[in-house]
């Protein structure tokens, strides 16, 4: 166990944003933490990080109590928040050896990291440059790249890739599976693709609290539901479009879903329901184009969660 925290609270006057949270982090994994906007997602990190004094509840990290202040122990977390800031006067490299000396690095270990931290967020050709030339995306990597210079035990990343375009998200999200064992990883992130890519464990606050928390695979297994999913060859067919809507009727459907000639339908029976509709498009000679089974995806599961 690398943390555990025990009914960690924040308020802002009246305005409670974390309702006394309990979770533990084991050592090495990597847990998305999710939610909506406003679930104090933010604010959870940020008591984690030590910029933020709780309001009450315990922090406890391999047996000290972080809410002492130890700073050895601070020195061991990397953080990056949503929107970093920056001295953008400074060069990349004049900030991350200036993150790694806040550290306790000397300047010849210190610029040693920030090298080899820099070549890996692929900023190395870029480190000479001042930070007010950067672009957002780079701004991000160089945020992450002053997370992981101390070589942190356990990482804390609040939307790391929101502001990346396709390919520096691809290259951020396979740092992170680099990093997956090498240090614990609590990742913040509204891209739930992301989430299931990288990380092994998922917590879902609603509200200031925590509603779910556990494998991400277990939780699918709990949440997931069959799902068909058709699609007519001939959008243009009334008489196969009106088949395809009144399936909806059918006692087997849970929810339903149509756009044009497309539908996704979630069943309590998948036998069944294949065995029905199968039949039926086959006796009415529906131009079915596309029959998948599957199982509902975490983003359903997520929305099942926060809004329930």
């Amino acid at each position: 166990m690398i943390i555990q925290v025990h009914q960690l609270t924040k308020k802002f006057g009246e305005r409670t944003t974390v309702k006394g949270i309990s979770f533990a982090l084991e050592k090495g994994s990597c847990t998305a933490l999710l939610g909506p906007n406003g679930a104090g997602k933010t604010t959870t990190l940020r008591m984690l990080a030590g910029l933020m004094a709780p309001t009450s509840g315990q922090i406890t990290r391999l047996g000290q109590d972080q809410n002492q202040g130890r700073r050895s122990e601070q020195n061991q977390i990397g953080y990056l928040p949503q929107h970093p800031s920056f001295y953008k006067w400074m060069s990349g490299m004049e900030f991350v050896v200036y993150a790694a000396r806040l550290s306790g690095m000397s300047k010849q270990e210190a610029r040693e990291e920030a090298e080899a931290v820099l070549e890996r967020v692929g900023l190395q050709a870029a480190s000479r440059r001042r930070i007010s030339d950067y672009s957002g995306g780079m701004k991000q990597r160089l945020g992450l790249a002053q997370a992981l210079v101390h070589h942190p035990d356990m990482l804390l990343l609040d939307e790391p890739v929101s502001a990346l375009d396709p390919v520096g998200r691809r290259e951020v999200m396979e740092l992170l599976q680099e990093l997956k064992g090498e240090t614990t990883i609590l990742l913040s992130t509204h891209v739930l693709h992301d989430a299931e890519e990288v990380c092994d464990r998922v917590m879902m606050m609603r509200e200031g609290e925590i509603v779910e928390n556990g494998e991400l695979s277990d939780l699918l297994d709990k949440y997931s539901l069959p799902v068909l999913n058709l699609q007519l060859e001939y959008h243009s067919n009334p008489s196969a479009v009106n088949w395809l809507r009144s399936l909806r009727e059918r006692p087997f459907v849970l929810e339903y879903e149509q756009h044009g000639g497309s539908a996704a339908i979630t069943v309590s029976d998948i036998k069944e329901a294949r065995a029905v509709i199968l039949s039926e498009a086959a006796e009415r000679h529906i131009p079915l184009q596309r029959f998948e089974a599957g199982t509902s995806t975490l983003e359903e599961m997520f929305m099942k969660v926060v809004q329930s």
